[in-house]
Formats: C-alpha cells, sequence, structure tokens
C-alpha cells in the first residue's frame, strides 16, 4: 500500500471547470483508490493505492477522460518521491523569499524539453531549482516580481498549460496530508 498525492491542473479557478470536491473524493473512492483526502478547492487529492504508479495514470486518464474532459493534465507524486525530493531542495528554499512556487511536472511531459526552455531565460531577482517532481522558482522582491522572467514569459511557455503550480506554503501542506495517513 502506497501513498499518494494527486495534483490537477486548473480546477475551480475563476469560477471555470467546477470540480465538487466530496463528489471527487467519492467518484475516486469508487474507483478503488483508498483513504481519498482533499485539501483546498485546487486540486490537491491524496489517496493509498496498491495499484503501480503506472497503472494508477492510466486508471486516472481514463477516469478523468470519462467525468471531467477538462482535466488534462496532472501530478502524481508517491510519498517516496516527495521525501527524496525534500531532501535536495536548494537552502534558499527555505527563505523568507518574497514568492516561491513549484511547477509541478505532470504525466507526460517532456521534461528535458521543458528545463532547456527555463534553462534559455535570463533571470532577473529570481532563482530556479530543476527537482526530480517540478521546478522550484523563488522571487526575491515584490518590487521586481513584475520584470522577473517568471511572470514576462512564463505564461507564454508552451509548456506552460501543461504543468500544474502549487506555492510554498501548499508544497508544505502537501507534504504535511502526505505523510499523515499511510
Amino acid at each position: 500500500m502506497k501513498r499518494y498525492a494527486l495534483l490537477v491542473r486548473g480546477i475551480n479557478v475563476g469560477g471555470k471547470n467546477k470540480v465538487v470536491m466530496a463528489e471527487l473524493r467519492q467518484e475516486l473512492t469508487e474507483l478503488g483508490l483508498e483513504k481519498v483526502e482533499t485539501y483546498i478547492n485546487s486540486g490537491n487529492i491524496f489517496f493509498t493505492s496498491t495499484d503501480s504508479k503506472a497503472r494508477l495514470v492510466e486508471k486516472l486518464e481514463t477516469f478523468f477522460a470519462v467525468h471531467y474532459p477538462f482535466i488534462q493534465s496532472f501530478s502524481l507524486l508517491s510519498l517516496e518521491d516527495f521525501e527524496a525530493e525534500l531532501e535536495n531542495l536548494p537552502e534558499w528554499w527555505t527563505k523568507d523569499l518574497a514568492r516561491k512556487d513549484v511547477l509541478f511536472y505532470t504525466e507526460g511531459l517532456d521534461v528535458a524539453q521543458v528545463i532547456e526552455k527555463v534553462e534559455s531565460l535570463e533571470l532577473k531577482d529570481e532563482v530556479v531549482h530543476f527537482g526530480r517532481l517540478g521546478i522550484f522558482w523563488g522571487k526575491f522582491s515584490e518590487e521586481s516580481y513584475y520584470a522577473t522572467a517568471y511572470h514576462k514569459y512564463l505564461l507564454k511557455m508552451p509548456f506552460y498549460r501543461q504543468i500544474t503550480i502549487r506555492n510554498a506554503k501548499t508544497f508544505d501542506k502537501i507534504g504535511q496530508i502526505i505523510k499523515e495517513t499511510q
């Protein structure tokens, strides 16, 4: 039995792509996932399963295609993946920066291409770390935020619609919840 976090992209944003979390929890339980929980309304789902990660990805892709066709991208992280990522975070991630976000890689994403695109950007008062689960991006100053590559170029990147972003506070909460019920 393994514990997972499922991070779904683009639901319940500005009244679009509405998903009722209670219904989603019930549907995922009926799909065979166990101890299904959610955190806030933005697509953070936790569960346990005996299925392999590959089998889960397949099941979830089919489930979303049938029940929520607007959900086209998601990240599936095991507890082990998450703990390994925590051990390799850069020192700046623990500092008090103006903004910190994690751009989680989604299933099927060409990660090498994403890294290449981000590496080509000229960073302005910001720092990035390429992790196993995503790109950790820190912005040093609120005043310079609108001049950062993150703000100016990220939305225009071809991969943007295939990543799912969580801020540092949510990243920490995901870590707490994924460890709670094993």
